[in-house]
């Protein structure tokens, strides 16, 4: 498998956080098998369950999750710190999502989710 390197992404000017992202919102398989380290496990803030590396490109693109408002906090070669607001096509509530992703080789080889649920008629403070 051909490895995408950390400091290729950002001789091109994209960060590996926003490669991954653009690649799951449009469902690329591709991109995501080469940005997802082999040995890849993501940990959501719900259930007690570990998904793999295959199970992310079975529901990437699928419309299962939609983000809005993605931005990255902070990247370096080690790690990274993203924050999002997350539909879900089950009804479940939106929420506001901070994941954590540890890097390996160039590629993402973890991710851990926290997320605050969103209500409808949540405003900001002082809005």
């Amino acid at each position: 498998m051909l490895s995408v390197k950390h400091d290729d992404l950002l001789e091109r000017n994209m960060s590996i956080l926003a490669e991954y992202q653009a690649a799951f919102e449009a469902g690329d398989a591709d991109a995501l098998d080469r940005l997802l380290h082999d040995e890849f496990t993501f940990t959501p803030h719900v259930g007690d369950s570990v998904m793999k590396k295959d199970d992310v490109l079975s529901f990437a693109g699928s419309g299962a999750v939609i983000t809005e408002g993605h931005r990255v906090l902070y990247e370096n070669e080690e790690v990274g710190v993203e924050h999002a607001i997350a539909h879900f096509s089950n009804g479940s509530t939106s929420e506001a999502v901070l994941s954590f992703h540890r890097f390996k080789d160039g590629q993402i080889i973890s991710t851990e989710t926290g997320a605050t649920p969103l209500s409808d008629d949540y405003k900001l403070i002082g809005s």
